[in-house]
């Protein structure tokens, strides 16, 4: 790894408690616009603190779960993709509105800009319909972000609503300013986005860790007669929780334990059919390989191989570790 000084460092990212900044010049500007965007980050955190939004949630999020989307649902989570659909979904209204803007500033340029908003506004639909399915089966912290991230993108469907309104009642100036007040909405939108899928891991694979903190090889787990057929059963390995369940007296099968969505602990949930629900959100995943057959979890269960010695060691080894 190459050595880090602090001495390289500019002057005005370094960090010195009984300095203050510069009074003038780009570092004294810099600095102040470092110090605007930790602000700008503290306010996001502080969303996901308990706040009149709760009175929202329960009421907004029982709607979302009751539409009748049927197998649709695992569609717009993603399941079939492999992680969630709704991000790669929004760049069709994100694009064109963009592009609309783009135009805008054009002269000569701007009669395809209607036609851009029109687009963004039929694609924000489905867009927006994913983004809800997602939000109603997260934690409470990532809601509370999520419905201010929702009504903001609301917000810019509404603006670009109106200035598609506008354009087609002959008034093109009006119309372009509500569009780049729709795009600067819809940016910071996205900002809010962004911060509940890096700074509060919303969609991320709970589970991508394991298999770097599992060493590779075989390892005993227990005896083979501690485990019920049936029975979920919790037991670690190293840092890593795992699961466990004897399927008949020749087989068992151990996944990892924490759901692959939310980290919902799988011991706890029920085994049927092959299978184990996880008791938070519904995911179901498959004993045998892991594959989640139900979600709103995008991504499998590390899958573990198993063997028996013959003292009875119930051995395990996960074949990509390390």
């Amino acid at each position: 790894m190459w050595p880090i000084s602090v001495k390289r460092l500019p002057s005005y990212l370094a960090v010195s408690p009984t300095s203050s900044p510069p009074a003038s010049g780009v570092p004294g500007a810099a600095d102040a616009v470092l110090r605007a965007v930790e602000r700008l980050r503290d306010a996001l955190d502080a969303l996901e603190r308990p706040s009149v939004l709760d009175r929202a949630i329960g009421p907004v999020q029982r709607v979302v779960r009751a539409l009748p989307l049927g197998e649709g649902r695992d569609v717009l989570h993603g399941r079939h993709l492999g992680h969630p659909l709704h991000p790669a979904m929004v760049q069709v209204p994100v694009g064109a509105w963009l592009s609309a803007g783009v135009l805008d500033a054009l002269p000569g340029a701007r009669r395809g800009s209607g036609t851009l908003i029109a687009i963004g506004l039929a694609g924000a639909v489905p867009a927006a319909l994913a983004g809800w399915v997602d939000w109603a089966e997260q934690h409470e912290q990532q809601m509370r972000t999520g419905l201010v991230h929702a009504v903001t993108n609301g917000a810019a469907i509404a603006l670009y609503t109106g200035s598609l309104t506008a354009r087609l009642r002959g008034r093109p100036g009006r119309g372009r300013l509500l569009a780049y007040a729709g795009l600067a909405t819809a940016g910071f939108g996205g900002l809010l986005g962004g911060h509940m899928a890096y700074r509060q891991a919303a969609g991320a694979n709970k589970t991508e860790p394991v298999p770097h903190l599992v060493e590779p090889g075989w390892h005993a787990v227990g005896r083979a007669e501690e485990f019920a057929v049936g029975e979920p059963v919790r037991r670690t390995l190293g840092e890593v929780p795992l699961l466990v369940v004897r399927v008949d007296d020749a087989t068992v099968r151990v996944l990892g334990d924490r759901c692959s969505h939310f980290s919902g602990p799988l011991s706890d949930g029920e085994v049927a059919d092959g299978c184990v629900e996880c008791p938070w959100h519904g995911s179901v995943f498959r004993l045998s390989d892991g594959l989640n057959v139900r979600g709103p979890a995008t991504a499998p269960q590390p899958s573990f191989e198993t063997r028996t010695r013959p003292d009875g060691t119930l051995e395990v080894r996960l074949p990509n570790a390390g």
